[in-house]
């Protein structure tokens, strides 16, 4: 009962989005059947600080990543704040658990040669709905830093070609007004126009990515696209929709773009979460100088 009300709580009033109720889902369900396989009439509320920790360390026995580990273990955390505030339990036992020490790893991005593969070396056919539709979106991905998630949720009114400018709800349904260069709106005009033609809308939601059934993408349907066409540019592991995030920041900084320009247009709350990708262009750079200078 408890995971259920919380759930609703984190949708409702906190209004999370899909993806991270899912996520949070998933952590306390591992976590309920954590508890219950130590015993079978134990409920949430009697787990203590012992469980919690054992349980962390199941995980990382699992083979879970630290990183992984740590954000279900954060689902916990605001579980059992959100039952000490109802008075469901009279402390909180997660409070000094702590996570696995993190891995530092920096962003994977595609280098400008890559994306220039991607856009510009791939055979693409302009009159075919299907590759309009996934270069629109790569395209779209890569120019603006857009989260996965906002670009599933982007709809018509949400994008003015005129303006050169679109609306994105991030989280927590924070909105910020992004702007968008010349060549994204002539591919995206595109897309609409073939779209309305050869895709009709199967709902009301006013998706503007519709896939083939007329319906909005699924967070599914957008990833393997990006896999699938990331695959044909870059040999590294790591083909998701955020590589196109890290890419278009990336590529911002290594351009002289101001660090607080790029924060606002990624949505971050923090310039620490931006700060990331100065790491990167910094190793970037260090690279160069490893392979160009003789004394190094």
């Amino acid at each position: 009962m408890i995971v259920e009300e919380f759930l609703r709580y984190m949708q409702a009033e906190r209004e999370a989005s899909p993806l991270t109720v899912t996520t949070y889902s998933d952590a306390l369900e591992d976590f309920t059947l954590f508890v219950k396989g130590l015993d079978g009439n134990m409920n949430l509320e009697d787990a203590d600080s012992d469980i919690i920790r054992d349980w962390v360390e199941d995980m990382m026995d699992r083979g879970y990543r630290a990183t992984n580990t740590c954000k279900k273990l954060s689902a916990v955390k605001s579980l059992f704040r959100y039952a000490l505030r109802k008075g469901i339990v009279t402390k909180d036992p997660a409070h000094n658990v702590q996570g696995p020490k993190k891995e530092k790893t920096l962003p994977v991005f595609l280098k400008e040669a890559e994306a220039n593969e991607l856009f510009d070396g791939l055979t693409w056919d302009y009159n075919n709905i299907k590759d309009v539709r996934a270069r629109t979106l790569l395209l779209l991905l890569y120019s603006t830093g857009i989260r996965r998630a906002e670009v599933i949720a982007l709809r018509d009114q949400d994008v003015s070609l005129t303006n050169c400018e679109m609306k994105v709800t991030g989280k927590r349904r924070k909105q910020r007004i992004v702007p968008l260069g010349k060549e994204i709106v002539e591919a995206l005009r595109l897309y609409a126009d073939m779209r309305d033609r050869d895709i009709p809308a199967a709902d009301t939601t006013g998706a503007f990515f519709r896939n083939d059934k007329g319906l909005q993408m699924t967070d599914a349907q957008v990833y393997a696209l990006v896999r699938k066409y990331l695959s044909m540019v870059t040999t590294q592991k790591k083909r998701s929709p955020h590589v196109l995030r890290h890419s278009f920041a990336t590529a911002m900084l290594n351009h002289d773009a101001k660090l607080g320009s790029v924060q606002k247009l990624l949505g971050h709350e923090s310039l620490n979460t931006t700060q990331i990708y100065t790491h990167v262009t910094f190793e970037e750079l260090r690279k160069s100088y490893t392979k160009a200078h003789p004394r190094a």
